[in-house]
């Protein structure tokens, strides 16, 4: 009996030959991830622990992104917090104001994430770098603590669900609309504790970018994480911003999978999740007339360059509709800075955006966009739960870029093609 992808990582993490599905294991990390939220809590645990010093400098990062530029005083003592941590402990990775970006954006863009890794986070959406061909995933802060303090993980081995993608996304379609589509047939507990596995040509027609939007809303399924298979443009990326050699790793062809889903990508359309759960999902021609009073356009899911660019296209030469608020995030100071030498940044202002420093803020409910009682957001992020993004009478409506600025030109949740 054969392995899948997270299984063969895990094993040879644990310096196994074999593992099966309920084994508990203990894993070497090549990376352990905190933010400004988390990363605290987990300073305070390995204080508990009588550490000096974390297992690896170059193995420890800590992104300050959740509450920055910071929204207030507790914010501002998080971060600091963090900061002199990872000045005391040495540690390079460390990503403040300036220079950071949100985290599952900035570590790929960084290259400290590569094929073959075993990545834990001290966030849910750690899942992300399965696109890379990765085991990623979240864990509360005293695992990260014990993480930077000793550089293993105790796992149980997760069962796996086989996604084959055939066919080619279409139109205004994209990877957001795959994942929400996705979830919106299993649901939120769909793969509950279980590797979500994507593979098949239209797994490979798929972006880097697309499959990034789908491994970090993995968790939104219940999974314990999300993993792509590696291919040419898998190795192009890493070889583009890392200089780690990785290690690519393939299901066998007897790997037992719980489910096997076949996803015909062609037949994907602009998929809109109503609140206030990710598997609340329709066709965006099915959504109604739903008014909005905000539009988010970024995030660990959608903040991209090939999301600005996307959302830019619908909005140049139109204008936000009156009574909403469009803010944009970039998802890194490098993709802001890219999207600015395009021009984009331009097209936005001047269709009545506000551009924002790359930040979570609003996704989050933390700032820099907050919802009050009654008002309506769709936004390109990956929770809509009940108050999500500020008033617990608010709602979130889950969507790609291209329907997000469709939406904030219209005033009301829209599909593309009503706009250009």
């Amino acid at each position: 009996m054969g392995m899948t992808m997270t299984q063969k990582i895990l094993a040879a993490h644990a310096g196994k030959d074999r593992v099966e599905a309920g084994d508990l294991i203990l894993v070497n990390l090549d990376l352990v991830l905190g933010n400004d939220v988390t990363a605290p809590v987990a300073i305070a645990e390995f204080e508990k622990l009588g550490q000096t010093e974390v297992f690896d400098k170059q193995k420890v990062t800590m992104v300050m992104d959740h509450f920055t530029p910071n929204k207030d005083i507790k914010a501002a003592a998080q971060c600091k917090l963090c900061r002199d941590f990872c000045a005391d402990k040495d540690i390079e990775h460390f990503y403040d104001v300036g220079e950071m970006g949100i985290e599952h954006a900035l570590l790929p863009e960084k290259g400290l994430v590569i094929a073959g890794d075993a990545v834990i986070g001290a966030d849910s959406h750690t899942c992300t770098y399965g696109a890379l061909g990765a085991f990623a995933t979240g864990v509360g802060a005293t695992d990260m603590a014990c993480g930077m303090a000793t550089g293993k993980a105790w796992f149980k081995v997760p069962s796996a669900i086989k996604f084959e993608l055939v066919g080619e996304l279409q139109g205004y379609a994209s990877g957001k609309d795959v994942i929400l589509y996705i979830i919106s047939q299993i649901g939120v507990d769909g793969a509950l504790y279980k590797s979500m596995e994507f593979t098949g040509d239209g797994a490979r027609s798929l972006s880097v970018s697309d499959r990034l939007c789908i491994a970090n809303m993995a968790i939104e399924a219940g999974a314990k994480n999300g993993i792509f298979e590696v291919d040419e443009k898998t190795l192009d990326f890493i070889a583009a911003h890392s200089d780690r050699k990785p290690v690519v790793y393939a299901a066998d062809p007897d790997a037992v999978y719980d489910e096997t889903h076949i996803i015909d990508l062609a037949a994907i359309v602009p998929w809109v999740a109503f609140p206030h759960l990710p598997e609340n999902g329709r066709p965006v021609d099915e959504a109604g007339d739903v008014p909005i009073q905000q539009v988010v356009i970024g995030s660990c899911t959608n903040g991209r360059l090939e999301d600005m660019i996307v959302a830019a296209e619908i909005l140049k030469g139109r204008k936000v509709a009156k009574g909403v608020r469009a803010i944009i995030f970039p998802a890194t100071q490098k993709i802001w800075l890219e999207a600015m030498e395009l021009g984009l940044l331009k097209i936005f202002v001047e269709s009545g955006c506000a551009v924002s420093t790359p930040t979570c803020g609003p996704c989050l409910g933390g700032h820099m966009g907050i919802l009050t009682k009654g008002e309506r957001a769709v936004a390109t992020t990956n929770r809509n739960f009940v108050g999500r993004m500020g008033h617990p009478e608010s709602e979130v409506y889950l969507a790609s870029p291209a329907v997000a600025a469709a939406s904030a030109i219209t005033g009301k949740i829209s599909h593309p093609r009503d706009v250009v």
